[in-house]
């Protein structure tokens, strides 16, 4: 479906819930972590609609199609993301192959997913923010959430382990 209008969140400071990888099962831990977040996104391979709506019991969700994603319910999701907070930029995709280093440039961060390995790190001053995987976790791999505190531009990744 390609990318989707920017989500505008007026606020120069918020909470954002990144959850990833479902594929049909959320573990149940994920609402006590989301709990108070302004927003939660869901970058991919979600697995079942009722995913979504679990969620936005929490708070407002904006989610994108992972490669997994291929029911008819999925095909009205973006392939991609941008979310404007505050000053803040935001890319999320969910296989970080797909981001071209010109997105890189325009954003101050980019969330993804794929991998079911949580991970944040800083480059150029960019973060790059994977939550791992919210579902079943793969073998060696834990089961996790992600949170990002946005405060007037600055953004700070945060990866919430739940128990297995």
């Amino acid at each position: 479906m390609g990318s989707q209008k920017p989500r505008f969140i007026p606020a120069p400071q918020c909470r954002i819930g990144v959850v990833a990888d479902t594929h049909g099962w959320m573990h149940p831990e994920v609402s006590d972590a989301l709990r108070g977040v302004d927003l939660i996104v869901h970058v991919g391979d979600i697995g079942d609609p009722g995913i979504l709506e679990e969620l936005r019991r929490i708070a407002p969700v904006q989610a994108v199609r992972g490669n997994m994603d291929s029911e008819p319910w999925a095909c009205t999701l973006p392939d991609e993301v941008e979310i404007e907070a505050g000053t803040a930029r935001i890319l999320m995709v969910h296989d970080a192959d797909r981001v071209k280093p010109e997105q890189v440039a325009a954003h101050d961060a980019v969330i993804v997913g794929h991998s079911h390995l949580a991970a944040q790190e800083k480059r150029s001053g960019k973060l790059f923010f994977n939550p791992g995987t919210a579902g079943h976790a793969r073998p060696g791999r834990p089961v996790s959430v992600g949170l990002l505190q946005i405060d007037c531009g600055r953004i700070d990744g945060e990866i919430v382990l739940l128990e297995a």
